[in-house]
């Protein structure tokens, strides 16, 4: 089997599982979520720390899983709000486990673990806020939506990138990721801004404002603030990748790496959209 074919195959396992994950109901998504959750922090533990502190490493990751499962059962099960601090628990065995290490010079290592939580575990657990409304009901539209708006602006800086930014352009971030240009960086705001809107009037963008004219404006900076946030979230994970010389965060995706360079843009980007939206008081739960 050539890369192309592994390529494609591989890419629409991963859309149907995330498709069954965000329109189906709120156990498979809980399910799939929370297996992401654990790769991507396994993925990033085993780039950073390797085989050292696996003890460790297993407590950090259960911490992360903690605080999804009580931030999934608080907003989807009206589960007691005051719980959710029980994710620290394995958290502060943590810390304190940082004590005994017999060789302080490597506290930066170990310093990863905390690292993952902040980077990955707490980003991922606002998931929740976007799909469960006050009454704990469940719905992935809006949710599906910011990746479809992730993805477009992917597609689209790519398109831009490879025709004209890497002949025309000035890279945005060369010491990071080379190949990164402005021509891409603008052709995926550019992409991210019509997809949001298109969305809106297919209406599968659940987001009303007083007026279709506010209700414009309101998916526009969405978009902006996806675009530029997902940058962002893939230029964290390419510095973490290139300080550790790595090329991909994992193989669980044949031809695509692991699900951390899949979803690099998104732990940024979707905690962003939803700050947002949460702030203009749009969020429909």
């Amino acid at each position: 089997m050539n890369n192309f074919v592994k390529r494609t195959l591989s890419g629409i396992g991963f859309a149907a599982v995330m498709l069954a994950a965000f329109l189906t109901n709120k156990y498979i998504f809980g399910a799939v979520m929370l297996f992401c959750l654990v790769v991507m922090m396994w993925e990033f533990l085993q780039m950073t720390c390797g085989k050292n502190y696996r003890y460790s490493q297993i407590l950090s990751i259960l911490s992360g899983a903690t605080l999804f499962i009580l931030t999934y059962l608080y907003k989807g099960f009206n589960f007691p709000g005051r719980l959710v601090i029980l994710a620290f628990v394995p958290m502060f065995i943590l810390m304190i486990n940082s004590l005994y290490l017999k060789d302080k010079s490597r506290f930066g290592t170990f310093a990863n673990l905390y690292a993952s939580l902040i980077y990955i575990a707490v980003p991922w657990s606002l998931l929740n806020f976007a799909v469960f409304n006050a009454e704990g009901e469940f719905n992935g539209i809006l949710l599906l939506s910011f990746f479809v708006i992730i993805w477009g602006s992917d597609v689209g800086a790519y398109l831009f990138g490879m025709s004209l930014g890497q002949r025309y352009g000035k890279k945005l971030f060369p010491s990071i990721s080379p190949k990164k240009s402005w021509i891409g960086f603008w052709g995926g705001m550019l992409t991210a801004i019509g997809v949001s809107i298109a969305l809106y009037y297919t209406g599968l963008f659940p987001l009303r404002g007083e007026s279709e004219f506010y209700s414009i404006v309101h998916c526009v900076a969405i978009a902006i603030l996806i675009d530029i946030a997902g940058v962002y979230g893939d230029l964290i994970e390419s510095q973490w990748k290139r300080h550790y010389n790595v090329k991909d965060s994992g193989s669980l995706i044949p031809g695509h790496g692991g699900l951390l360079d899949r979803f690099d843009s998104a732990l940024i980007a979707i905690p962003v959209a939803i700050i947002y939206l949460i702030a203009i008081d749009s969020l429909f739960c």
